[in-house]
């Protein structure tokens, strides 16, 4: 399964930020914001990624990111020429997908939580259709939300609802099979102009083949696409590092845990950091689970503890 990060769009909801520079490009506490979705991708076990930017972006995330050699995994770039929805991001992959399926991730999404590799394997496995990844919240009407019947199977998925059926959102990580483009290229517009996810997953779901993977209370998800929920996101990343001294949505740990990347590689990435708090943790990582004998190349190493993977 290849995945697609859809990191275009124009971030009206935060300008006069983003008006310099894409949204999944700020950061969220101590990190870039792509590097969260990222982490979820490579968590899934994708080592081929698409990252869809806005217009003249491209050259930024790859100056970030590069080929994907630092992660363990191959990172190709594509440009979204208008924000015209998110299904449109597997028109741009179609051929990068070349058939097959797709994990597609929101670059402003963070997903964190106990057993979230688990759960995200497990949606991997299932040989065709779809799965999108619900999530309680507070307020539905501000989401797509799921309905279901008696029995508990998936029924609809209503966007916005005055009146919700359920407390159950749609999250911006989805799981497709080889004929998502397909489906993407019948959608017609809605209202506003775009190819609306929603109407992807409900031509799954009328064909059977929606699953429905709730992340309950050991997960959570946040967006970050307004000033209001960007600092609930930092807040919550910050209150996690500075308690357990462990990083959230750091994707060189992850490929790191994941045997993706070595521990000279590790070590490598930390002196690219420099002796910044994040270089400095990845170089203890390098010395104390790799052996590496100098992994800053001089710089002090601090004392954070390594990451378990969720």
């Amino acid at each position: 399964m290849k995945g697609i990060i859809l990191a275009g769009g124009e971030g009206t909801r935060l300008w006069p930020v983003t008006k310099a520079t894409s949204k999944q490009l700020l950061a969220v506490w101590d990190k870039p914001m792509i590097f969260y979705p990222l982490s979820t991708l490579l968590l899934a076990g994708v080592r081929d990624i698409l990252v869809v930017t806005g217009p003249g972006q491209a050259e930024a995330f790859e100056a970030l990111l590069g080929d994907g050699s630092a992660f363990g995994v191959s990172i190709a770039y594509a440009s979204q020429p208008r924000p015209e929805g998110i299904a449109q991001a597997l028109l741009i992959g179609r051929d990068f997908l070349a058939g097959e399926g797709c994990a597609l991730v929101l670059g402003d999404n963070l997903f964190h939580g106990d057993r979230l590799r688990e759960r995200l394997r497990r949606a991997v496995r299932r040989p065709a259709g779809a799965t999108v990844f619900a999530h309680p919240v507070r307020d539905p009407q501000r989401y797509g939300v799921l309905a279901f019947d008696g029995d508990g199977a998936p029924l609809d998925i209503i966007e916005k609802p005055a009146s919700p059926p359920s407390n159950l959102a749609v999250t911006g990580f989805y799981l497709y099979d080889g004929t998502a483009p397909d489906r993407a290229a019948e959608l017609r517009p809605s209202a506003r102009g775009e190819l609306e996810i929603t109407d992807l997953n409900r031509s799954y779901l009328e064909d059977g083949e929606l699953a429905v993977e709730t992340l309950g209370r050991g997960c959570a998800w946040l967006d970050t696409g307004t000033p209001a929920s960007l600092l609930q996101a930092a807040q919550f990343v910050q209150a996690i590092e500075e308690r357990q001294g462990l990083k959230v949505g750091c994707p060189e740990e992850t490929a790191f845990q994941l045997g993706l990347i070595d521990a000279d590689g590790l070590a490598e990435r930390a002196r690219a950091y420099g002796s910044s708090e994040y270089g400095l943790y990845l170089a203890h990582l390098a010395r104390e689970d790799g052996g590496v004998a100098d992994p800053t190349g001089g710089l002090p190493v601090g004392s954070e503890s390594r990451m378990s993977l969720p």
